[in-house]
């Protein structure tokens, strides 16, 4: 599968150091009235969780398109609050291991 352009198919977003998510629409990608997240969970000290998503598609985790649109976005969200500086060391592979929540 391409490159996702998440712009123009995005409905909402909510970045910040404390998470946020990210809500796109998936018409465009052959879901009609459908909508896949990516979202991210403030662990404290300063550090985010790992990325995660969810979709509106019943069983989507079974779908292996919909599991590439979700690795795509979750790509995406991770490097829209991981922006490459001299501070941010971790790589997504790094925070796909971390914990999705503190409880």
């Amino acid at each position: 599968m391409k490159a996702i352009e998440f712009e123009p198919i995005t409905l909402r977003k909510e970045v910040s150091h404390r998470g946020g998510g990210i809500e796109i629409s998936l018409d465009s990608l052959g879901f009609a009235d459908e909508k896949m997240t990516a979202y991210q969970n403030y662990l404290g000290g300063g550090m985010l969780g790992k990325v995660a998503s969810d979709c509106t598609v019943k069983d989507w985790r079974t779908n292996v398109q919909l599991q590439e649109i979700s690795k795509q976005l979750k790509q995406y969200y991770f490097n829209l609050t991981n922006p490459e500086d001299e501070f941010n060391t971790q790589s997504y592979e790094q925070n796909q291991n971390l914990s999705i929540s503190a409880y």
